[in-house]
């Protein structure tokens, strides 16, 4: 589908979705929101967390985890696809049945658009985050099917929770990961993309898995999200149990990273997301507030936020705003069109979707 007329029919589209989820009218919204409504009003489960956006050469999809409440054994990952008239009725893509017959939950889906045309769907399976491993799905219908599941080599995880990136001229898919079984440390994963069929491009010769970037004591820090700055350098933007929002730089691809460093901006232990967008700014979603003290662990503020250096984040949208509301993980991406779209926890009953224009601002 030609993307310009995607975008006018996908515009129309939010309007009346917008009218039809009851949510506040345009005019009500912050500057440059253009359109924000909810994946879905109704589902077959209870609760939701973890979403996670991208586009497809057919327009948007999204993903999430739900099930009776984070943890459960029935929470498996679910998928929504956007064709530019509206957003499909969630569908249940992967669970955590065994071939023993065990159950576990399933955790954290990351969707990336590869260069073969494939949509990609990494997820996490296990009882915790401690002790769960990496899988990833495939589809060649913009996430409406999927295929080939494929369990992820020993200790390789895929991204943690944060979109991946391509780095190396498009050769290499750079994963920001982290583990919790050994205090909170981040990592970082680089598959080289092959060209080969999508199932084989993810088997264990193709991964190169960094060690730790930390010992976890002085930050306990995980679920990394990647910018890239004005000279090349790629930085990463990482959630703590400090209260602070802390960086770290690599100036060779992602293949070594500096000693973590605390930034100015504050974080309840809570998920964040940053985009790169074309003119070079670096644009993050995040819950702005220092402790747990203020609303559900301190997840009851959300808002955008903006940087032309990758240092100094301008608050520009409150997204929400509500005491002892949660508003959390979000994900945000650009489109082709150069509009934002963000995805995000709303009360753990529902997926958002707010779409940003950056001229606004």
């Amino acid at each position: 589908m030609n993307f310009h007329r995607w975008s006018q029919s996908l515009a129309a589209a939010m309007c009346l979705t917008l009218v039809s989820s009851g949510l506040n009218a345009q005019d009500d919204a912050p500057a440059g929101v253009l359109h924000q409504q909810f994946i879905y009003d109704e589902a077959p489960f209870p609760s939701c967390h973890a979403s996670t956006i991208c586009q497809t050469s057919n327009g948007l999809a999204a993903a999430w985890f739900g099930g009776e409440r984070e943890g459960a054994k029935d929470v498996s990952i679910w998928v929504s696809d956007h064709d530019g008239n509206s957003w499909s009725a969630p569908r249940k893509v992967a669970d955590g049945v065994q071939s023993d017959g065990s159950r576990h939950p399933c955790w954290n889906p990351v969707l990336f658009h590869a260069p073969s045309g494939a949509t990609w769907l990494f997820i996490k399976v296990g009882p915790s985050p401690k002790d769960w491993w990496g899988e990833v799905l495939f589809s060649d219908d913009s996430g409406k099917t999927f295929r080939d599941r494929t369990r992820l080599p020993e200790g390789v995880l895929g991204p943690i929770r944060c979109k991946p990136e391509l780095v190396d001229h498009g050769k290499t898919l750079l994963c920001g990961s982290s583990t919790e079984h050994d205090g909170w440390r981040v990592h970082f994963e680089r598959l080289t993309l092959t060209g080969k069929a999508d199932s084989d491009a993810v088997s264990a010769s193709h991964w190169d898995r960094g060690e730790a970037i930390h010992d976890g004591k002085e930050f306990a820090a995980i679920q990394p999200t990647i910018l890239r700055l004005a000279d090349g350098r790629l930085r990463a933007l990482c959630r703590t149990m400090q209260s602070v929002i802390v960086q770290t730089d690599s100036n060779d691809n992602g293949r070594t990273w500096t000693k973590p460093i605390a930034t100015d901006m504050p974080n309840p232990n809570s998920g964040i997301d940053v985009v790169t967008a074309k003119d070079g700014r670096h644009w993050l979603i995040s819950n702005p507030l220092p402790s747990k003290e203020n609303g559900w662990g301190g997840r009851s503020r959300l808002t955008l936020s903006v940087s032309t250096d990758g240092k100094t984040y301008r608050e520009v949208a409150v997204l929400e705003n509500e005491p002892k509301g949660e508003f959390s993980y979000p994900a945000i991406i650009q489109a082709d069109d150069g509009k934002l779209h963000m995805t995000y926890t709303w009360k753990r009953k529902k997926i958002k979707h707010v779409i940003f224009d950056p001229n606004a601002i």
